[in-house]
Parts: structure tokens; C-alpha cells; sequence
């Protein structure tokens, strides 16, 4: 029996922002769209006899202050719930994109990063939500993909003593999904042929590669399933002891090449990983169905090169009068 590998390491990271009219949806920095908007407002209006001003803003969103979105722009002031609807109105944004502004406020002014995970999360299944209504996300597509709980049951086919029943599979998820998840990834698994029932046995065993192919899995669902495996991760870090889970973090700087060769390393270390797995599994069951992560990211953009101020003697003297 082989075991899964979620190999979606093709998937990008922010899109680019669109060109053209700025959309909220294209943004995970609120202060940002709000340049971006106001920029193109500008420009618009560049050859107009009254070009959109800051004090244009503010009277679309019936604030006294003429400077408010400059304030805003810049990191000096947050928005309040009431300031949200205020500058919805003057973007002219729909009830959708209003609700999706109001969530990228709330998780870019949060402080706590658990606060900040939990407006995250909201912010992209509401985004995930638009898309597939307006029809950009294929709706089969996006059914027939197993989500986290779907992941877990089918590696738990390698687990010594599973009945793959719901209420055992609730308890050894821990509680973590709900009984109609569970049947729906039940569902799913059978229908699709990922699991067969041996009528001989009556043993649950797999029957093929949970997804043969990510290559046409829809960007936004492998960054859901990525994200719904990293908070499984967060809640291991709090709920279960350290004897339980191996956690490290190394915080390094970089060049693309070096960046590139460790990317390349981590890939090899899992897939040998899921190969020496593979074949333990072939001979004996395992106890417990356990989550690698690896996670490799920027935390810092590159900064821009400085262009010297002082000569080589005047930088001597400076030093020297240090």
C-alpha cells in the first residue's frame, strides 16, 4: 500500500494585480487597493477640469476630513467597522466585494497572528465562494477534490484497527470533523474508487492515487486544502505534547540559487520520505496516521540596492570623526 503525497508545489503564490481597475479580490493588502484605486481615479480624471482628489474620496464617503485615505494609505489611521462601509460606499463596491473588503481589513489590522489565521481563512473561503458562483471555479471540479478530512481517512486505510464506520472515525479524528464531513468523505472516496470494500475481507483498501493528477486542480482549492493541513498543524502545536510532534523553524537568509537547491533538498527528503513509508507499509500496519508539513517562505522582500552617498573619503572621515 502506498501512501499519499499532496504535491502541489506548483502552486503560485499571490496572484498578480490585475491591470486595469482595481479589484479588491486581487489584494491581501487593503492599503494597497486603496492607492492602487486611488491612483487610477486620479489618472482617469488627470485631464478632467476638478482631477479626483483625497477630498474627493471623502466626500463619496461622507468624511469631514479631506486627508482621511491619505492617512489611511500611509499607516497612520486604521478603519472602524463604520469607517469599512463608509469607504465601501465611496470604492462603489457591491455587498460581495464589501464583505470581502471588510474581512481583508479585519485580517490586515489584526495583531495576533491566531486573529490574523482566523480572518485569513475566512477571507479566502468568501473569495473561493464569489468565484465559484460566478463560475470561474468549476463547481465539479471542486466537489470531486477530497478536502482534509477525505486526506486523513484515506491514509487511515494503512492504520492498524480502523472500522470505517462514522462514529470510530470521529474519535479518531480526534473530533476534528464533523459526522456529515465524514460521510461526505466517505462518499467521495467510494463513489470515485479511490476505496473498495474487498467483499472476500470485507477490508476497506485502496484502490488508486487519491488524485492521479494536480495539474487541473483549481489554484484556490490547493491552497484551501494546504491551509486546512497548516491549522491542524497549529492546533497540534498547542494541544499535544512535545513528545507527540516534532516542530523546528530556521530562519535564514538566502540567494534565488540557494533558495532554489534548498526548495529542491526538501522535495527529495519527502518523496523519500513516502517511498521508505510505502514499502514499511507493504509488510506491517501503522499506529496512527501522522501530517509532515514543509513549509519554505519569504518573511522579507529583497531590499532595494542603495546607492552610495559619500565618497570613499568622505565615508573614511565620517568614520573616523565615529
Amino acid at each position: 500500500m502506498q501512501g499519499t503525497q499532496l504535491e502541489f508545489s506548483k502552486s503560485p503564490g499571490n496572484s498578480d494585480v490585475s491591470i486595469g481597475t482595481p479589484h479588491v479580490s486581487d489584494y491581501m493588502d487593503y492599503r494597497l487597493f486603496l492607492s492602487k484605486f486611488f491612483d487610477y481615479r486620479r489618472e482617469l480624471s488627470a485631464r478632467d477640469l476638478r482631477p479626483y482628489s483625497y477630498a474627493t474620496f471623502s466626500a463619496g464617503a461622507n468624511i469631514k476630513s479631506p486627508n482621511y485615505l491619505k492617512m489611511i494609505i500611509e499607516g497612520r489611521r486604521n478603519l472602524s467597522p463604520e469607517m469599512v462601509l463608509k469607504f465601501a460606499k465611496a470604492l462603489g463596491l457591491n455587498k460581495e466585494q464589501t464583505e470581502d473588503f471588510d474581512l481583508l481589513v479585519s485580517y490586515c489590522q489584526a495583531t495576533d497572528p491566531a486573529e490574523r489565521n482566523i480572518f485569513l481563512k475566512k477571507l479566502s473561503e468568501h473569495r473561493v465562494q464569489i468565484k465559484l458562483r460566478n463560475g470561474e471555479i468549476d463547481q465539479r471540479t471542486w466537489d470531486k477534490i477530497p478536502n482534509w478530512a477525505a486526506w486523513v481517512i484515506y491514509a487511515m486505510v494503512d492504520q492498524e484497527g480502523v472500522c470505517y464506520d462514522v462514529k470510530t472515525l470521529r474519535a479518531l479524528l480526534r473530533g476534528k470533523a464533523s459526522e456529515d464531513e465524514i460521510e461526505q468523505a466517505l462518499h467521495s472516496l467510494f463513489a470515485s474508487g479511490e476505496l473498495v470494500l474487498d467483499p472476500e475481507t470485507q477490508v476497506v483498501k485502496k484502490s488508486r492515487a487519491l488524485i492521479e493528477s494536480s495539474e487541473d486542480v483549481p489554484v484556490a482549492l490547493v491552497r484551501k486544502l494546504q491551509a486546512q493541513l497548516m491549522y491542524l498543524g497549529l492546533e497540534s502545536l498547542y494541544q499535544d505534547g512535545a513528545t507527540e510532534r516534532e516542530f523546528g523553524t530556521l530562519t535564514l537568509s538566502l540567494t534565488k540559487q540557494e533558495f532554489e537547491e534548498v526548495k529542491f533538498k526538501l522535495r527529495q527528503i519527502r518523496k523519500q520520505i513516502n517511498k521508505d513509508n510505502s514499502i514499511a507499509r507493504m509488510s506491517s500496519k501503522g499506529e496512527r496516521v501522522y501530517q509532515l508539513n514543509i513549509q519554505l517562505f519569504p518573511v522579507t522582500n529583497a531590499a532595494p540596492k542603495a546607492t552610495p552617498k559619500f565618497s570613499v573619503e568622505d565615508s573614511a572621515a565620517t568614520h573616523n570623526i565615529i
